[in-house]
């Protein structure tokens, strides 16, 4: 029989309370030098091109998630993250000397160094949490992870636009700063007994292997990754519309900001009944429908109407994050402790690499053709995939109740 774990009795873990502050205080600073960072080089240069590396150099570290996992199963993991929000709190500092042109090279280094340590650090979060929490209560916990984010992403941006606005770019990368410095507090605060990962002898590209061979060879989290993969490929492709989109319903391009708020409010409540649907639906199931409503919501947007585009984003808000957490609760329960720093590394690249090459072929598609006519393909395409993980989830509970008529012939 499987525990049903209550919001409330998830939040009134010790452990869970601790990591979820730390998400909290971290992504609250993740956020305001997200947007920072862009404007600060556009500032210093007028380069619309070099703002936009900002995001890159953020970015791209993840196409090496494979090999940088492989860090968070070489060492304990609650140590590593302490060691890693502690550094990157004295790295955002550096950022202070940086008011000119000439520093630029400082802090799109500081950038990417930053985007590599997340890699590493969500690798190592993922198998501590693990440990921390136990199995069954993942799905809630991930789910009030995503709420907590994207609750963050709803004020974060503001309140590092106004800072940058009053102080500079400096005064945000002290703000980050502090909050990486409170994290590091945090995650040593964790009560979890981890031993020290055994050696096992082999070469670096033989530790990277074991991931990537772990969910190529599993037949649930294999078609799971890949659909995760697909849909945020193809939901990064719907996103270049939206300027179009709102263009179209005769609104400024300030008018994004209302349906990126619709939408984070959106997943915020996704978030926040995740653990009880993926409980009931499984992760197969659960990832299907958030797979159909993010298809959906891809659908209607081509409808040129103000109610429907703030439909559209709420559906948006709530189907992508029930994907992302079916995905990676799955890729946690399924996968062995000395292995899942590799996996879940390895998923993030599988399946936010796609976001990145999404954005570059959709901006290009969005001038070639009406929106009007890409996104009911973009919806289409994804309904096809979201039959995928429906399709083994039924065929799984088949085999199941086979299983059990075997075991209790009449």
């Amino acid at each position: 029989m499987t525990t049903s774990w209550t919001l409330p009795r998830v939040l009134r873990d010790r452990n869970a309370g601790l990591y979820l502050t730390a998400v909290m205080v971290s992504g609250f600073g993740n956020s305001a030098l997200f947007l920072a960072s862009g404007v600060w080089v556009k500032d210093l240069t007028g380069s619309d091109s070099l703002a936009a590396l900002c995001m890159l150099a953020m970015w791209a570290p993840t196409l090496a998630g494979p090999a940088l996992g492989t860090i968070a199963d070489r060492v304990r993991r609650g140590p590593l993250l302490v060691t890693l929000n502690a550094g990157l709190a004295a790295l955002l500092l550096t950022l202070c000397t940086v008011r000119s042109p000439g520093g630029l090279w400082l802090l799109f280094t500081v950038l990417l160094v930053y985007g590599a340590a997340e890699v590493v650090h969500d690798a190592a979060e993922s198998a501590l949490v693990t440990a921390a929490v136990g199995p069954e209560r993942l799905g809630d916990l991930n789910g009030l992870r995503m709420a907590v984010t994207e609750g963050m992403k709803l004020v974060a941006p503001l309140t590092g636009a106004g800072l940058y606005t009053a102080f500079g770019g400096p005064a945000v990368a002290c703000l980050d700063a502090g909050t990486f410095a409170v994290a590091a507090g945090l995650y040593a605060l964790l009560r979890v007994r981890e031993e020290r990962p055994a050696r096992t002898g082999g070469s670096r590209r033989k530790e990277t292997a074991e991931g990537v061979r772990h969910l190529w060879g599993h037949p649930e989290l294999r078609p799971l990754v890949g659909a995760g993969g697909t849909t945020m490929l193809l939901a990064s492709l719907s996103s270049t519309t939206l300027y179009a989109v709102v263009d179209r319903l005769g609104h400024s391009p300030a008018y994004t900001g209302v349906l990126y708020a619709v939408q984070g409010a959106g997943s915020v409540a996704a978030g926040l009944v995740s653990g009880t649907a993926l409980r009931r639906l499984g992760p197969r199931r659960f990832a299907a429908a958030g797979i159909a409503l993010t298809a959906l919501s891809m659908i209607i947007r081509a409808v040129p109407s103000d109610p429907v585009a703030l439909a559209s984003s709420a559906a948006a808000g709530l189907g992508l994050p029930c994907v992302l957490v079916a995905v990676f609760t799955a890729v946690q329960q399924r996968t062995p402790g000395p292995l899942l720093g590799r996996a879940t590394a390895t998923a993030n690249t599988l399946v936010f690499t796609p976001n990145v090459i999404g954005l570059g072929l959709g901006a290009g598609l969005v001038e070639l053709a009406s929106p009007m006519l890409l996104l009911p393909v973009y919806g289409l395409t994804l309904l096809l995939t979201a039959a995928v993980p429906a399709q083994r989830a039924d065929r799984a509970s088949r085999t199941a109740a086979r299983s059990s008529s075997d075991a209790n012939p009449a």
